[in-house]
């Protein structure tokens, strides 16, 4: 029991560290939006193609010629269509611009839900807060998609990292402080 106090505070620690780590990827993020957007979307496309390797690969351990078959066409597919978005990134960011912004719409939802069901903790007003943050953003990709696509996801992105890692070490700090409270009271 004695080594509780050590433990959380460890945890806290981690959690201020990835708070800071998510801080730092938001302004970046912010610094250079056509990159990080450009990069967000070469890299969904080769996730995409690995995932027709997969398919291929899986394609042989089918039982009988017709789901081999299949199985190598869906494979096929995947490469094909990862590979198209690789040489066409701007379609590929436009999509996923539209993606992110209802991702972000749905967050902020379940960040409301979220914060009424914490509210009475210390500073939980940072939930709600976030999730006010990821609802606007989320309504200003879909609202002004797709010609802000270019530059649209890596800012958005980055002031949703940058919110959310502000959150996390708002509520780390007062986690280690309460503690540290605990801990000489």
């Amino acid at each position: 029991m004695s080594n509780t106090p050590n433990a959380l505070k460890e945890v806290t620690g981690l959690s201020i560290g990835s708070a800071v780590l998510m801080i730092l990827l938001g302004m970046l993020a912010i610094a250079l939006p056509v990159a990080m957007g450009l990069g967000v979307a070469l890299v969904v496309a080769w996730i995409i193609i690995f995932g027709g390797i997969s398919h291929l690969v899986y394609a042989f351990a089918a039982e009988g010629a017709g789901q081999v078959v299949w199985r190598l066409l869906v494979g096929v597919v995947y490469i094909v269509g990862g590979i198209y978005l690789a040489f066409h990134p701007g379609l590929n960011l436009a999509t996923l611009t539209l993606l992110l912004g209802a991702i972000f719409i749905v967050e902020g939802v379940m960040r409301a839900v979220l914060f009424f069901q914490l509210r009475t903790l210390p500073r939980a007003g940072w939930i709600l807060f976030d999730s006010l943050m990821t609802l606007l953003l989320g309504v200003l990709i879909v609202g002004g998609w797709p010609t802000s696509s270019a530059w649209a996801i890596g800012t958005i992105l980055g002031v949703n990292l940058l919110m959310s890692g502000f959150t996390r070490l708002m509520l780390s700090v007062a986690a280690r402080r309460a503690i540290k409270a605990a801990a000489h009271g």
